[in-house]
């Protein structure tokens, strides 16, 4: 039996990196989604991540309705709020700075779609304890990452230097870095993506 062709709808290297790690053969197409017109007040933010999950995955099926698509997304609660990606420097450089010593949660959905129909949809949930680094370590991050981490909705990159910025993470790594892989290659084997 020939696999479903298979197209990852996000344009987030990390995600790239990691199914291609695993082994899974695909191809990418960004769907282009407006993420801010899903962002109304009071959303719960596990519940966005799968959301923007569904929207990217419905929209790139609608092109090519023959494949299975994964979509996927992440979001950030951070002292009861929603946190998104920081427009420059400054303001990633400030927000890092606000979250030293405290906790956040990091959500990251995923939806498989075909045929313009969602097969399935999840989230799973990191959450991480940002250790009270100094200002010196914060210049030398930010200085080391540079524009990097203005696609990161935390302003860290887990994978590289991030690493040092916490005293804790419970959950999976690579929920952390954007794809719940073991929940992702579950359902690939389930839709006959990848052989069982």
């Amino acid at each position: 039996m020939t696999p479903a062709r298979f197209i990852l709808a996000s344009k987030s290297a990390a995600r790239r990196e990691v199914l291609t790690n695993a082994g899974v053969t695909f191809e990418v197409q960004v769907a282009g989604v407006d993420e801010d017109a899903l962002k109304t007040p009071g959303v719960d933010p596990r519940q966005l991540a799968i959301d923007l999950a569904k929207a990217k995955a419905l929209a790139v099926s609608a092109q090519h309705p023959d494949a299975v698509v994964l979509g996927a997304d992440q979001t950030l609660a951070f002292d009861g709020g929603l946190v998104s990606k920081a427009p420059n420097l400054d303001q990633a450089k400030a927000r890092l700075a606000s979250m030293r010593g405290l906790p956040h949660q990091l959500h990251s959905g995923v939806a498989l779609a075909q045929g313009g129909e969602i097969l399935w949809a999840d989230a799973d949930t990191a959450h991480m304890v940002v250790r009270d680094f100094s200002d010196a370590f914060l210049d030398a991050y930010i200085a080391h990452e540079g524009d990097e981490l203005l696609h990161c909705v935390g302003s860290y990159r887990l994978e590289g230097m991030g690493s040092q910025l916490f005293d804790k993470v419970d959950g999976d790594y690579f929920t952390v870095l954007g794809m719940p892989l073991w929940l992702v290659l579950d359902k690939l084997r389930a839709f006959k993506v990848l052989p069982e």
